[in-house]
């Protein structure tokens, strides 16, 4: 018996005569549009967290290893809300994930009010967390539907594609948050008005997308494992049926790998702002806004992803872009100026295509487990709750050194590319 929600998909197993498989099709296409743009939603969410380092650091007096726990909060979120988020969707189904999730989401951001008022850090927190059990909430529908509608030979190009459109809202975050925040910190002010408007506006934005969904009627999907699979390797049918999700080996590295990844990410996206200030000498404002050209490396390696996918697999890419990463990290450790501060940018660029890919390598060929699959693997986003701190200890010394930390992360996601990634018959 198929433990997939009522809305799961049947893919079309005509679609790949030509040779070739769709990137979809058309009966998923608004389907896709919608799901898509929750990753630029959230996207926009997660590096304004970002630029709120700064913010706190001058105008609440927290160290840097504490700001750090601004992280702790969104990721720590994930942690805790990724499981019962995946038994929500199972039982509900996909439109009331989403629901959900953005029904956290805007009320995280409305706390931010009260916060602000009350001039607490620990308040922002709660307020954060919150936020982050919508982000997560949305992240474990999002990214098994985007995967699920069409082939699943043509799954990793759907899931980059999706997460393009996050990167479009990583750029989007660093820019607004700069705004907003920081450049009233380079007039001289302290107020956390300027956080209570942010956030108050996004919570506003936030509902009218929740209300768009619950107005628009998404289509009814049919469970693909009602019926054989011709072709296991175009639907996502478990091939060893007797399995238990957890002796899917694929599956627990890309847990594992997920994990180090968010570590990776969250910890060189929260101190970019500190290294431009403190290497290169820039005002807060200015190192702000260069966070919006840092999210457009990301923007377009996930576009630039997509494309060379049709011709490398999944995983050698994969496996490429984390070696770079590996070689820019020590680059950008040596605090060559310019050339070290280039390195930074690059690798963003190179991380791009790395959270959806083993997202998607780590769902293949799980059948009825991939939406409990899909829950464990946005658990592993935790990882952006530890990083940030322990970076913000050396950090607290030397910016340049801690750039160091992430490449143990970046060894693991190489060796899961290289090897760990294969599905075993």
């Amino acid at each position: 018996m198929s433990t997939l929600t009522k809305d799961s998909v049947k893919p079309n197993q005509d679609h790949h005569s030509g040779g070739k498989p769709a990137f979809t099709e058309n009966r998923f296409l608004i389907t896709f549009i919608l799901v898509t743009s929750l990753f630029m939603l959230w996207g926009v969410a997660h590096s304004m967290s970002d630029v709120l380092n700064k913010k706190f650091q001058n105008a609440l007096n927290v160290s840097k290893a504490d700001s750090g726990l601004i992280q702790f909060s969104v990721f720590g979120a994930y942690f805790l809300m990724s499981i019962p988020a995946g038994l929500f969707m199972k039982r509900f189904g996909y439109k009331a994930g989403v629901i959900l999730g953005l029904a956290l989401f805007a009320c995280g951001s409305f706390l931010f009010a009260p916060a602000a008022d009350a001039n607490s850090f620990g308040f922002f927190r709660i307020a954060l967390f919150i936020l982050g059990c919508g982000m997560a909430t949305l992240e474990t529908v999002a990214h098994p539907f985007a995967a699920a509608l069409g082939d699943q030979r043509t799954s990793d190009q759907r899931v980059n594609f999706a997460q393009s459109f996050n990167a479009v809202g990583a750029i989007i975050g660093p820019a607004l948050g700069s705004y907003f925040l920081l450049r009233v910190i380079s007039g001289g002010g302290q107020s956390l008005d300027s956080v209570k408007t942010l956030y108050v506006g996004l919570g506003v934005f936030i509902v009218l997308v929740a209300i768009g969904f619950l107005l628009i009627k998404l289509p009814v999907l049919v469970d693909p494992h009602g019926s054989p699979a011709v072709d296991p390797d175009a639907v996502n049918v478990d091939t060893e049926p007797g399995k238990k999700l957890f002796q899917h080996s694929h599956f627990v590295w890309a847990a594992i790998a997920q994990f180090f990844n968010v570590a990776a990410q969250a910890g060189t996206w929260s101190y970019f702002i500190n290294y431009g200030v403190e290497k290169m000498h820039l005002s807060d404002e200015q190192a702000g806004y260069n966070m919006t050209f840092f999210m457009a490396c990301m923007a377009a390696g996930r576009f630039v992803g997509t494309y060379l996918m049709k011709f490398i697999a999944p995983n050698k890419l994969l496996a490429a872009f984390a070696f770079l990463s590996i070689i820019a990290c020590i680059v950008v450790a040596q605090g060559w100026g310019w050339v070290s501060y280039g390195a930074l940018f690059s690798i963003n660029f190179f991380f791009s295509i790395m959270f959806p890919t083993i997202f998607s390598l780590g769902l293949k060929n799980l059948g009825s487990h991939t939406q409990q699959a899909s829950s464990y693997i946005s658990m592993g986003v935790v990882g952006g709750a530890v990083m940030p701190y322990f970076m913000g200890m050396v950090a607290a010394h030397d910016i340049g050194t801690a750039y160091y930390l992430p490449i143990i992360c970046y060894f693991v996601i190489f060796m899961f590319g290289a090897k760990l990634y294969k599905v075993k018959h």
